[in-house]
């Protein structure tokens, strides 16, 4: 049973996350900048995820600072990036056996406690 947290231990909207996730413990929590994904990570996410870019950050700043919004990326484009820099990352990721929870937004937050509550 796969129970990850990717998270960025220097982004503090990652960090009140951890906190409302109930029983925390039960899962191995990924500083993604300490300890980069693997690709075999990466493509694990993606399988549950559907694609690279479900996985992949727009508001990353190298986002812009690349130019990477004026160009058109492909899957393998994401995944490239990603691998490469972990701001790339949507976060926070849950994976929680075979469903996979991305990014901060309210109802994200609100499935990844569900899920985590449902765990007990």
């Amino acid at each position: 049973m796969a129970r990850i947290l990717y998270h960025l231990g220097t982004c503090s909207t990652c960090q009140r996350i951890l906190k409302e996730i109930p029983g925390i413990e039960r899962f191995t929590l990924r500083e993604i900048k300490g300890t980069p994904i693997t690709a075999k990570e990466l493509d694990h996410m993606k399988k549950l995820a559907g694609s690279y870019e479900a996985l992949f950050s727009r508001v990353a700043l190298k986002y812009r600072a690349m130019g990477l919004n004026t160009m058109t990326l492909t899957e393998k484009d994401y995944r490239r990036y990603i691998l490469q820099e972990y701001t790339f990352l949507k976060r926070p990721v849950m994976v929680v056996d075979d469903r996979i929870f991305i990014g901060n937004g309210k109802n994200i937050v609100k499935a990844m406690v569900e899920a985590a509550r449902a765990l007990r």
